[in-house]
């Protein structure tokens, strides 16, 4: 970040990394550019904040009659319990593999650049739902220009590379080059993993507020075509660098897509937090998830924004507590399965 920065102007562009619906995100940079402090050493970040307002304005008010840009939305809004892009190279299977996945209608098709605009789909895991975005391919002789705005809402993302290609490192080089360009970050840690890499992603992105750094699984595809996937995956996996957990697929034959969600749960490090009212039954249709470490304030933030500033207190049942309806603060570390009840 420039020099200079007031702890304002911080405040506020912590906010806007930590918020993932494209509307919030929007009032955080409108904030941003109205506390940054003006003058010559900011003049470039003021102007990168003017741009992205624009976009992101533009694109949430939808295509004008007749405007320029028509078709689907660039902007995918987050839903479930975390968004994952599908990227990868052309001919990789992203397509089939969305389509698979998620029930979608996205197409597919035995030649390149069959996606043009970003295709949402749900990935369902028990009570909870991944939202799975597939995007064009990422080679630099067919550059997307909104591809690094699409990609600010994304949790983490699935590299899709087809095993059976002998070019794949290099695709995968290629990919990790091309998304460079917009200032994404593919990283093989994910927020399961251990704590320093987590506290060094953490300081890297706390360094550049647009810079986008996304947990990433290989997924080596179309291992049906290959006598011995398994070790195809070995030496992709010896070859290939920096080092992500990989997952060997099929999308056309249907090998490990089971598995998936489950690691995805994992690794991801999801919360379920289940919500009562006081003297009401506990609502166990569609659980709030949150990501481990986060407390009771982080709950009730989710289910209103000014709860989080009014909430006194809450009461906890499940694996957090030691007692059932126990009395807890703000800053509790909820667990997966627990019921909270707040109280304002």
């Amino acid at each position: 970040m420039p020099a200079n920065l007031s702890p304002e102007y911080k405040a506020v562009a912590d906010a806007f990394r930590k918020a993932r619906d494209p509307a919030e995100r929007l009032e955080h940079l409108r904030e941003m550019l109205r506390v940054i402090p003006k003058h010559k050493g900011t003049d470039h970040l003021q102007a990168d904040l003017k741009r992205r307002i624009r976009e992101l304005d533009e694109e949430l008010a939808g295509p004008k009659k007749g405007g320029a840009r028509s078709g689907p939305a660039l902007v995918v809004r987050p839903e479930g319990a975390a968004q994952l892009a599908i990227v990868g190279p052309p001919n990789a299977g992203k397509s089939l593999l969305h389509a698979r996945l998620t029930g979608s209608s996205a197409r597919s098709g035995p030649f390149p650049f069959t996606t043009q605009y970003p295709e949402p789909g749900m990935l369902r895991h028990d009570d909870v739902s991944f939202q799975l975005v597939d995007l064009p391919p990422v080679a630099a002789e067919h550059p997307v220009p909104w591809l690094g705005s699409t990609l600010q809402s994304a949790d983490a993302a699935l590299l899709v590379v087809d095993l059976a290609d002998p070019d794949c490192v290099e695709q995968i080089a290629g990919v990790r080059a091309a998304l460079a360009g917009r200032r994404v970050t593919l990283e093989p840690h994910w927020p399961a993993d251990d704590a320093v890499a987590a506290t060094e992603a953490e300081l890297e992105r706390a360094q550049d507020v647009f810079a986008i750094h996304l947990p990433t699984l290989l997924l080596a595809n179309k291992a049906d075509l290959l006598s011995d996937p398994e070790r195809d995956l070995e030496v992709l996996e010896e070859l290939e660098r920096p080092h992500f957990p990989a997952m060997l697929v099929s999308a056309q034959a249907g090998t490990g897509l089971g598995t998936l969600a489950p690691w995805l749960f994992e690794r991801l490090g999801i919360v379920r937090v289940y919500t009562k009212a006081p003297g009401k039954p506990v609502e166990k249709e569609q659980p709030f998830t949150l990501s481990r470490g986060q407390t009771v304030a982080d709950v009730a933030r989710l289910v209103h924004r000014e709860l989080e500033h009014t909430l006194k207190y809450a009461r906890a049942w499940g694996p957090s507590v030691q007692a059932d309806g126990q009395q807890v603060g703000r800053e509790h570390v909820v667990a997966d399965g627990d019921v909270i009840e707040l109280h304002d």
